[in-house]
């Protein structure tokens, strides 16, 4: 095991601790943030391809088992691997601004009872959809660092996922914000 496969571990473990670690603080305000499936049963379409993404990564780190032609390098350098690690790092630095600027309004999966604020500010004054821009760069990154068949079609599947789950966010905020959000959108992007 290399260490770009040690770092992009230590990478894929500071996301996860980070969205749980923002979770709990919210739960202590009563807020919950985990609404994963509530609205719509085909959030659960993300699960398999998030767990095929993170067994990818562990198989070699862990030495787990996996058909060595799925995990086998598309190339040989290490270079890009670099590259998606600072990916990595600048998705991380990102997703941190953006649970910054949402406040208490962050939430995985529509909330339409307690919505919250509509934010506009910070990072979603950059992109409407940070959050999501930062899962992509980072899962990109960790393409870069593994460059196997599993990762590239996860990351694949993964984008239309997240696109699908953007234009359902959209549908309710135009629903329940109205001209507010009509006006955000005519200013900021839906992605970068």
């Amino acid at each position: 095991m290399n260490l770009q496969n040690k770092l992009s571990v230590c990478a894929f473990a500071l996301l996860v601790i980070t969205v749980l670690i923002r979770a709990t603080m919210l739960r202590r305000r009563g807020i919950r943030a985990f609404l994963f499936g509530v609205t719509d049963k085909g959030d659960f379409l993300l699960i398999p391809i998030v767990l095929a993404l993170i067994y990818s990564i562990l198989s070699k780190v862990l030495g787990l088992p996996m058909w060595e032609p799925l995990v086998r390098p598309f190339w040989e350098s290490t270079l890009p691997g670099w590259f998606g690690l600072a990916l990595c790092g600048l998705a991380l630095v990102g997703f941190a601004l953006t649970l910054a600027s949402f406040g208490d309004s962050f939430r995985v999966g529509i909330d339409a009872q307690q919505p919250g604020k509509l934010v506009t500010t910070g990072m979603f004054a950059i992109s409407r959809n940070p959050i999501y821009v930062c899962f992509l760069l980072f899962f990109l990154g960790q393409f870069l660092v593994h460059r196997n068949i599993v990762i590239a079609a996860a990351l694949l599947l993964f984008a239309l996922t997240i696109h699908r789950q953007v234009l359902r966010e959209e549908k309710f905020l135009r629903a329940h914000y109205g001209a507010e959000y009509e006006a955000y959108c005519r200013k900021v992007r839906r992605y970068l």
